[in-house]
């Protein structure tokens, strides 16, 4: 099967960046792509968005009229034929940066070098499921080999950093943390002279713990089921009003359903699929939930406490620098269902607290975690690198 294209042709001779990732779906990083692209001053840079699999509806979100999406139909394995196509797409849209994301595209840092691509710059969002601690040999082999020829690697948090240094051995003049960033505006807290339970036309006074993500191994929904079930045996009194709100899709989402009907609790699990209202919807949350076995820094985490809402989060890659444990939220252990429970038991049995750290979360998430700066970084790292190769 051949490539799928939305084509686009740029209007202008100002510099092209080629963003390289596995599937254009929803997700945290598409979210952050998004908004880099949507947001960044366009007589500035044209963008093309290169898929390696496929790309979904949530192309849509792209706003700009100019963009190129190209979806290159990968099957699982090596794919010889993907570099070779990948080639002949970099030597016909000539960009001055390709910009690539997560281990899946690194290897095609390569094939950019080999089309005469100048600027090659590699974004670390997290770690596999497969490999939550970034330990595997052959990976960081392959990375390490990598390091001469990508301008910049990109890490989103902290302890991504630290892991490229320590571990991977990229020096520091390459080795740059760009935060995550949303818009606080559209994330903010719900209006509570609202109907907060309409969405999901649940009782008027329901306590919803929530997540929203792509249901896949790495988010471990599997083990959030687990702690909610283990949260009604240790709060019986509050089961008629205690609900949990999974919204994501993903190839795991059959497993978590029949998951939750051999539980007997589907009348308080409700998964909605795909949605476009987050925003909406996370307001109508109570708590928000993340039970992830490796991150990088969660974006989802980052909107839900612009909501002001307190979360439960497991102790992973850079989730304990936003959330601060017993400050902005909770912190656990990954596949601990019973620390889940207490953790969000001590919320339903102090609800001020619930609010106290909601409010300290969006204080947080405005200081640090602006959509603004965050575009401005990746601004300011394509014109530094322009200027530097004279384009």
């Amino acid at each position: 099967m051949g490539p799928n294209r939305i084509e686009r042709q740029p209007t202008n001779n100002i510099p092209s960046v080629v963003h390289l990732i596995y599937v254009f779906d929803f997700g945290g990083l598409e979210i952050l792509l998004t908004e880099c692209i949507n947001r960044m001053p366009a007589e500035k840079y044209n963008h093309a968005i290169i898929c390696l699999t496929r790309f979904t509806e949530f192309s849509k979100k792209i706003t700009r009229p100019d963009v190129a999406i190209i979806a290159l139909n990968k099957a699982p394995g090596l794919g010889l034929g993907t570099h070779i196509t990948m080639w002949k797409l970099l030597r016909r849209l000539r960009p001055a940066i390709i910009h690539t994301y997560n281990l899946a595209t690194i290897e095609y840092t390569v094939v950019a070098a080999l089309a005469g691509i100048p600027i090659r710059i590699h974004a670390i969002h997290g770690r596999d499921a497969s490999d939550p601690e970034g330990k595997n040999r052959k990976h960081n082999l392959l990375r390490r080999l990598l390091i001469p020829l990508v301008d910049y690697f990109i890490p989103v948090s902290a302890d991504l950093q630290r892991w490229l240094k320590d571990s991977i051995r990229v020096p520091d003049a390459k080795n740059m943390l760009i935060n995550n960033g949303i818009d606080t505006t559209h994330f903010k807290p719900a209006d509570l002279t609202a109907k907060r339970t309409g969405i999901f036309d649940f009782p008027e006074n329901s306590i919803i713990i929530g997540t929203v993500g792509r249901i896949q191994d790495v988010k471990n929904h599997s083990g959030l089921i687990d702690g909610f079930i283990h949260l009604l045996k240790l709060m019986p009194e509050h089961k008629t009003q205690l609900r949990l709100v999974v919204v994501g899709d993903g190839p795991l989402l059959p497993f978590v359903r029949e998951k939750v009907a051999a539980a007997g609790i589907s009348d308080l699990v409700c998964l909605p699929g795909s949605r476009t209202d987050i925003a909406e919807i996370m307001q109508t949350f109570s708590i928000f939930a993340l039970t992830s076995i490796a991150e990088g820094t969660p974006v989802v985490i980052l909107e839900a406490m612009s909501c002001g809402l307190p979360v439960v989060a497991t102790r992973v890659g850079g989730v304990p620098e936003v959330v601060v444990d017993n400050v902005t939220g909770k912190l656990i252990p990954p596949s601990d269902p019973h620390a889940f429970a207490t953790a969000i038991a001590e919320y339903i049995d102090q609800p001020k607290l619930a609010l106290q750290h909601g409010a300290a979360g969006r204080k947080l998430i405005q200081q640090n975690h602006s959509v603004t700066a965050m575009v401005s970084a990746y601004t300011n790292l394509y014109d530094g690198l322009c200027k530097k190769n004279k384009i």
